[in-house]
């Protein structure tokens, strides 16, 4: 029962998830890493040396693209009992389409596995979880990265890196642009600490404190929808069930009311302090700790006791 884990990478670095979803598919069996598209090469190597990874197979004339990396999943199926993608942009975009072309059905956003056909899903927004079992012959699959610990401390892995001919194929879509947020604080999916702003913030100006406090702590930020449909903040920022879904050791939620789908986002955060001038706001009464005042009063006395 052999897995086929898609990496995600960007600017030529393996994403963090990918290393929390090849540990948690090493459950199902022996793993393999396709890594396709721009710096395939470079992110090969890092895949390589994941442990418990057997072997990493190339497509650098791929893209990440759904129109053309679908049908080079499709076609590597037949090899594979899993196949295996982080529930992010490209998995949610590409997996569907995979399933599609196999005539199968996707479990999506997987937050256990308990066996070789069954898993656990969040449905209704994360206000239930349901158990699936799927008696499909091969299982298509997205893992909610956030739900997995990080891959124990090991030994460096020297798996043999492979590339697959004739993997290209015409791509019906181009990309026109790419718009970054730069920085280098820790990735939001899968940050130990994460420190979100909401719409009370009140401007992009005032996201500042946020960053501060975030950069003190060592910490990543996150928004909420409303503040990204703002302007406040960017949208790789938006944490919610139509953003990122996080799962920190500690949230600190600052100016969030907490609305249906901001809270379905971070369900998995193991400590949550909310700063809020209202005391009935839903996160508040959701909150291990809350503070009640004015954020841009408290925020820079935390900052400031922080040292």
């Amino acid at each position: 029962m052999t897995v086929l884990v898609l990496a995600e990478h960007d600017l030529g670095a393996l994403s963090p998830a990918t290393a929390r979803v090849v540990a948690a598919a090493g459950a199902l069996g022996p793993v393999e890493v396709l890594v396709a598209g721009q710096n395939a090469v470079a992110v090969a190597d890092q895949a390589a040396l994941l442990a418990g990874v057997t072997r990493v197979r190339t497509a650098a004339d791929v893209g990440l693209e759904a129109e053309t990396l679908a049908p080079l999943l499709a076609s590597l199926a037949a090899d594979y009992t899993y196949i295996v993608a982080v529930s992010g942009g490209v998995g949610r975009d590409v997996i569907p389409r995979v399933a599609a072309k196999l005539d199968l059905m996707p479990v999506t956003d997987v937050t256990a596995i308990h066996g070789p056909d069954r898993f656990e899903r969040p449905i209704y927004a994360g206000n239930a979880i349901e158990t699936v079992v799927s008696a499909q012959s091969r299982q298509i699959l997205t893992l909610r990265a956030s739900a997995f610990l990080p891959p124990p401390v090991a030994a460096p892995n020297s798996a043999p890196i492979e590339p697959i001919a004739d993997a290209g194929s015409t791509a019906v879509v181009r990309l026109l642009a790419t718009h970054r947020t730069e920085g280098d604080r820790p990735d939001l999916g899968t940050a130990r600490i994460v420190v979100g702003g909401g719409i009370a913030v009140g401007s992009a100006e005032g996201f500042r404190l946020i960053e501060a406090l975030a950069a003190k702590l060592g910490a990543a930020v996150g928004a909420t929808r409303a503040a990204v449909d703002a302007g406040y903040a960017p949208n790789d920022w938006q944490i919610g069930q139509t953003g990122k879904i996080i799962a920190p050791d500690l949230y600190i939620a600052i100016g969030i009311s907490g609305a249906l789908q901001h809270l379905a986002g971070i369900q998995g955060a193991k400590k949550i302090i909310a700063i809020n001038t209202d005391p009935e706001a839903p996160l508040m009464k959701l909150a291990d700790y809350r503070l009640v005042g004015d954020l841009f009063t408290v925020v820079p006395a935390l900052i400031e006791a922080l040292g």
